[in-house]
């Protein structure tokens, strides 16, 4: 992966002493699935130095207070980069004619829930006479799984836009990317998209097979591939023995999806064409994956 050892672990510590990885979750009980990790910088690569569940972060798996907890730990985090395992923005074709980024979030927020919100995205794709399910243009250039409103995703999206992002809008020297360029050089935290699948597409890895959220004994097949996810990371992470019996033990996969979102980010940062992303039409309104 372009970015990722010596050179890049020396200039990221430059600028960011934590870089966290979230694997988010919308769910009734969301801070039962999602996990957050820690790693920071070392002379050539990571140390992955905290890996929890948000329920044992903040005492609670019900969502509104989680999430809340969540938003707490982002606006107090110092010289941090947050890799956030959800879509930031909708395309364009399906949020309201012209919205920038800030007004997407408004349109968000004022909706009555999730589900509601996907059967509004899926009406409008149908009134412009195409498919039903439109990608942004960041989901198609990184092989997302789903578009940002798929009945799987659309909870994520909605909960991570609402209940996460448009609160850190009002947190001083915080930078979400794509839409805050102009503030990277005064920010303190800094937010950007991530995705675990696309990023171990990108490392040549299994995206699939490595999750088995019926809970239980991993089987085989899991077993085998999730071994060699965590000996591809070691490369780039040095993982304790503690927490990789975490990570082979959390049948969802959410654990390691936190982890990996963390490298994801953090080498999706190193490696980006900011000026050009910066420029580009489309991400200004919907977002940009850093994988």
């Amino acid at each position: 992966m372009r970015g990722l050892g010596e050179e890049s672990s020396s200039s990221m510590a430059g600028r960011f002493a934590s870089i966290y990885g979230v694997d988010f979750s919308g769910a009734k009980l969301a801070g039962e699935n999602i996990w957050v990790a820690r790693i920071e910088p070392r002379k050539s690569g990571y140390d992955l130095v905290e890996l929890s569940r948000l329920r044992a972060l903040c005492g609670t798996a019900d969502r509104e207070p989680a999430l809340a907890h969540l938003v707490q730990m982002i606006a107090e985090s110092e010289r941090a980069l947050w890799g956030m395992d959800f879509p930031f923005g909708l395309p364009i074709e399906v949020a309201p004619a012209g919205a920038r980024w800030e007004e997407q979030l408004r349109f968000v927020r004022d909706w009555e829930g999730a589900y509601a919100l996907g059967e509004q995205c899926v009406r409008r794709a149908k009134s412009l006479g195409g498919p039903m399910h439109i990608r942004r243009t960041t989901d198609t250039e990184s092989r997302t799984p789903f578009d940002c409103y798929h009945y799987r995703i659309i909870y994520q999206t909605y909960h991570g836009m609402r209940d996460v992002l448009a609160p850190l809008l009002r947190v001083p020297h915080t930078a979400i990317l794509p839409f805050h360029y102009r503030r990277l050089s005064r920010a303190r935290r800094v937010i950007v998209e991530s995705c675990p699948g696309s990023t171990l597409k990108r490392m040549k890895l299994p995206h699939q097979n490595y999750k088995q959220p019926t809970g239980g004994p991993l089987t085989p097949k899991r077993l085998r591939t999730r071994r060699r996810i965590l000996e591809r990371l070691g490369a780039f992470i040095r993982i304790s023995a503690a927490d990789r019996r975490i990570i082979m033990r959390n049948g969802g996969g959410d654990a390691l999806d936190a982890v990996i979102a963390a490298l994801g980010a953090a080498d999706g940062l190193e490696s980006a064409d900011h000026l050009r992303i910066a420029r580009h039409p489309r991400y200004s309104m919907e977002g940009h994956l850093y994988i």
